[in-house]
């Protein structure tokens, strides 16, 4: 690890005896010093430190020794070997009196060390220090304070005392005092250095080598027929709060552990719901309603159905915006499997270490684009957390069916990395291809742990989110909800916007804000809705105009196109490039503008007036199509009150986080406009649950295609009347429901359905109601 402290003591007190040395000396010196500075090492820091003042002191010796040979004080033949070890032992003292009780701990890089005290490896300039050029001419410069040594200090002339003391004031001379060498270094900048430093804990080891972890257990769980007492309390999806009978009482040990009252659903609802109500922020909130999910799993999921309106933004977007960003911050109990690269050998271990037999639904991230916030690493699990929990709400399947991941493979994320509360893997993020590797590891593991099992992707970055799907897709039982879900929900929507825009589909034109992994997702799938309305694809793709932070994507634009770019690059602007988004509206004269750029107010005044105007050009009753998208609110590219506004009232509106109705006052009465949100929770649980139904091998584009045209027909006639293009979302279950049903037929009908043949011929004798009954037989609805 290099030589220890006594060492370089030594060393310096032998170069310091042998007198006034040559400037080159001196430096060779601390050169040495510096190149074994390079093994990182508490030692070797503290001796780089100690070195450097004992040149300082012994140029500031050999100086005041020359001046004393003139006075005749330096014939003792003893005098230059004596003395100045003494010195330098009473430094040694002082720097192990000041640095040891508190950098006990230190290791510290030696960037982190050149940067505290401007110190290059190729000088020996100090500049931490206050220093003034030498008398003797020494290339060294010394400290304006003078020398601990009371004999170095004595042999100075009156003259440079006087002259020394000009140039100090009385506080400067407390700061920089000779009894403490570290007086003039800001202690807090190394406190911060060494607690950055021991974040590190990973540095200086091989990262590609990954062990297998050997269980030699197995864990033994209490079956619920054989819970007593606490067993059953501190079970979440067996405790029904105060709402157990006086027999349940009695035979399960519960007497006394529980207040001698009874209360129905109904009471505890209300119970929690005043609670919920009084916290004051949306993260307060999520945490009280975590709270009871880690506690009374059918109360948690009571709350979400009865109350969808209220509870779903808190428990998805916008509030889980927020609590991934503060997750490490505010976690309290594991709610997910954690998969790290460092454990890429044991997956199936970690698999079936999840304490819940047989899952059915998976949703995986690996945090490296959560919603529109960026990497968040480890962060990110509180997608997959807040997902499953509306599968379960939107969709009836069984809480303890599904299983939140998170696959670790560090992050880009500076801020988390220097968080000493980070939860995650405290390192840059690996290359894309290890992730591939990784990934590959994980969809083989988790379909032979779970063979069964429907895995979700949500939020990987674009381009490993349309890879992934791609390499996937047509070996496991899986699909992306960014780029399917979020292309299903809007082309859902979409159907319905077109109805009442009054513009014929051979006129729609759409501009897309946004080419990543959701935008393209989405304007495939609405290609794919005039190609079944009879245009060819070519001629469905030329309908669509994507714009992204260089301008409108084009082949000729002269950068290099993320591959799934590519499809919608335009080939037919003849040479001219256009940056802006105004240009490119001015340019299209689109019927529709689609927001999915996670950058809040980029639909302007002037570009909404914009569309509108386009619109309105094309004949009178026409109607702009307003789609910001973007999660969560704080990312939204307009308000529903701007694009009501902007557009006198005729906008045809769907955002991605919900937004209040808007009134407008007029005389005695008002008008009042009626949001949509295009939210997935209208679409991605009814394709989990019609997968897990039907039995499918995988999920085809016409799945994901029906259970869009599902959702659009699942409107009553009191939402038609209100001008919506979705259900409202007190409906979300019975569309769902819908979904389910019609993804279900779709995977019969594609021949990857493997469900027993004479099952689906009684349903083709008998139609919607036996299949529809059938599901509703199988969700879980929380009754207790």
């Amino acid at each position: 690890m290099g030589k220890s402290l006594a060492a370089w003591a030594a060393l310096a007190s032998r170069r310091a005896a042998a007198g006034a040395s040559s400037s080159q000396n001196q430096r060779g010196l601390l050169s040495r010093v510096v190149l074994a500075n390079r093994r990182v090492g508490r030692t070797i820091h503290l001796s780089l430190l100690l070195t450097k003042a004992l040149v300082a002191q012994r140029a500031t010796y050999a100086a005041a020794a020359g001046r004393t040979a003139r006075f005749g004080l330096g014939r003792n033949p003893n005098h230059t070997a004596t003395k100045p070890a003494a010195g330098i032992q009473h430094l040694v003292q002082q720097w192990h009196d000041h640095l040891v009780p508190w950098i006990d701990n230190l290791l510290i890089s030696s960037l982190s060390l050149f940067s505290l005290f401007s110190l290059s490896p190729f000088t020996h300039a100090m500049a931490s220090y206050p220093y003034s050029t030498s008398s003797s001419g020494s290339d060294f410069s010394t400290p304006r304070s003078t020398s601990p040594s009371s004999v170095i200090g004595s042999a100075r002339s009156s003259q440079s005392s006087i002259s020394s003391s000009k140039r100090m004031s009385i506080s400067s001379s407390r700061r920089i005092s000779s009894s403490n060498p570290m007086s003039s270094v800001d202690i807090a900048t190394i406190e911060e250095a060494m607690r950055m430093a021991n974040l590190d804990v990973l540095r200086g080891y091989a990262q590609n080598h990954y062990g297998e972890v050997q269980q030699y257990a197995t864990t033994e769980y209490v079956k619920q027929n054989q819970a007593l007492g606490y067993q059953v309390l501190n079970e979440p999806l067996w405790n029904k709060g105060l709402s157990f009978s006086p027999e349940q009482r009695v035979s399960k040990n519960l007497t006394g552990l529980l207040p001698h009252v009874m209360e129905g659903a109904d009471k505890q609802c209300e119970r929690a719901l005043k609670m919920i109500r009084s916290r004051q922020t949306g993260i307060d909130k999520y945490l009280y309603l975590s709270t009871i999910k880690g506690q009374n799993v059918d109360l948690f999921y009571r709350l979400l159905i009865d109350n969808a309106k209220e509870m779903m933004p808190l428990v998805y977007t916008p509030t889980i915006g927020d609590v991934c960003l503060q997750y490490s911050t505010i976690y309290t109990r594991p709610e997910a499997l954690y998969i790290s690269i460092k454990q890429r050998k044991s997956i199936r271990t970690i698999l079936r270490n999840w304490p819940h037999p047989n899952p059915e639904i998976c949703v995986v991230t690996d945090g490296s684009r959560i919603l529109g916030l960026g990497d968040l690493g480890v962060n990110g699990v509180g997608i997959p957390i807040g997902k499953l929990a509306l599968y379960t709400a939107a969709a009836g399947i069984h809480p303890e069916k599904t299983l939140p991941i998170v696959l670790d493979c560090g992050t880009a994320n500076e801020t988390n990395l220097k968080d000493p509360l980070y939860l995650g893997l405290r390192s840059k993020r690996i290359p894309v291809s290890e992730q591939q590797d990784f990934m590959d590891e994980f969809m083989q593991a988790a379909a032979d742990v779970y063979p069964n099992m429907v895995v979700q992707f949500e939020d990987f970055e674009s381009e490993k989110a349309f890879n992934y799907l791609d390499r996937y897709r047509n070996s496991y039982k899986c699909f992306n909800d960014d780029i399917q879900g979020t292309g299903a929900v809007v082309l859902g929507g979409y159907i319905g916007a077109v109805n009442l825009s009054g513009v014929p589909i051979e006129e729609q034109r759409l501009v897309f804000m946004g080419a990543g992994s959701a935008g393209v997702g989405v304007a495939k799938q609405l290609v794919e809705y005039y190609t079944k309305r009879g245009l060819s694809e070519q001629a469905a793709k030329e309908k669509f105009w994507l714009v992204d932070t260089k301008g409108l994507v084009t082949k000729d634009r002269g950068d290099k196109l993320a591959e799934h770019k590519k499809y919608f690059a335009r080939v037919d602007n003849n040479g001219h490039q256009f940056r802006t988004l105004e240009e490119v509206i001015e340019y299209v004269k689109p019927s529709a503008l689609v927001g999915l750029t996670a950058t809040f107010g980029v639909f302007t005044e002037s570009v909404v007036r914009a569309l509108k105007a386009s619109v309105d050009a094309g004949g009178l009753g026409r109607r702009p199509i307003l789609f910001p998208l973007s999660n969560p609110l704080t990312k939204a590219e307009c308000t529903f009150e701007q694009a009501v506004t902007w557009t006198d009232g005729t906008v045809i509106f769907a955002s991605g986080s919900p937004f209040s109705n808007f009134t407008i006052k007029a005389g005695d009465t008002g008008i009042t406009y009626y949001p949509n949100q295009g939210n997935n929770v209208y679409v991605f649980p009814g394709i989990g649950l019609g997968a897990i139904l039907a039995k499918a091998s995988r999920v085809t584009d016409n799945m994901i295609y029906t259970s869009a045209a599902a959702l659009a027909g699942s409107l009553n006639a009191e939402e038609i009347h209100k001008g919506l293009i979705y259900p409202r979302i007190e409906r979300v279950r019975e569309a769902n429901i819908i979904v389910a049903r019609e993804v279900m037929k779709a995977a019969r009908r594609d021949g990857v359905s493997t469900l027993p043949e004479a099952q689906w011929v009684e349903w083709e004798e008998w139609g919607d109601p036996a299949l529809t009954k059938f599901i509703k037989e199988r969700i879980y609805d929380p009754i207790f």
